[in-house]
């Protein structure tokens, strides 16, 4: 690991997990996030969401077809968030400070632990 100027490590908006990683360690290619993403999508809910669909009046193919949609459509926001990340390194805290703020970057984290509080 580099050496981190004295006033920048002083920084307590610093630390050596919000560091961009270096191009060394950067090893994740195409494949790897389509895996990625393919892992996410084959899972327990995703049957129990087709068997809801069916029960519910569909067909195999239409729900099969309605949940490929919605896997596609949450596929481009998670593109554009892995971007910053597979090419400079920067974590996605780190990228929620450019857009939000500081303290802004904190309120999607409060929100579902509040949210996550009031569940039955």
């Amino acid at each position: 690991m580099t050496a981190v100027p004295g006033a920048l490590s002083d920084s307590p908006l610093w630390n050596p997990d919000l560091a961009p990683t270096t191009p060394e360690r950067r090893t994740w290619s195409t494949w790897n996030i389509a895996a990625l993403w393919i892992g996410m999508s084959v899972v327990i809910t995703t049957y129990t969401l087709a068997s809801g669909l069916m029960q519910q009046g569909m067909t195999w193919w239409q729900a099969m077809l309605t949940i490929l949609l919605g896997n596609a459509i949450v596929l481009v926001p998670m593109i554009l968030n892995a971007h910053a990340g597979t090419k400079y390194g920067v974590s996605f805290p780190v990228l929620c400070r450019a857009s939000f703020g500081v303290k802004g970057a904190n309120v999607p984290a409060i929100s579902t632990v509040e949210m996550s509080t009031q569940l039955p």
